[in-house]
């Protein structure tokens, strides 16, 4: 099983499995996940994480996600 990576329309990038048919972003949009363009794929879920949490910092200006014993 492999995952998918890409982005909503409000900007956000998620991902989901590769047999996912729609999902709901954060923001209320819900979409098709076969039509949206695939920016990358992952093996697995942590490789998804890493590269979505990647992907957001590099679009949002270094954005730093911290964990709740982090803050």
């Amino acid at each position: 099983m492999s995952y998918l990576i890409y982005r909503c329309d409000c900007g956000r990038v998620l991902y989901s499995k590769d047999t996912t048919k729609t999902k709901k972003c954060p923001c209320g949009k819900t979409f098709d996940v076969k039509k949206r363009r695939i920016l990358k794929k992952a093996e697995t879920i942590a490789d998804a994480t890493a590269e979505v949490q990647k992907m957001q910092e590099e679009i949002y200006g270094g954005v730093c996600f911290k964990t709740a014993n982090e803050l």
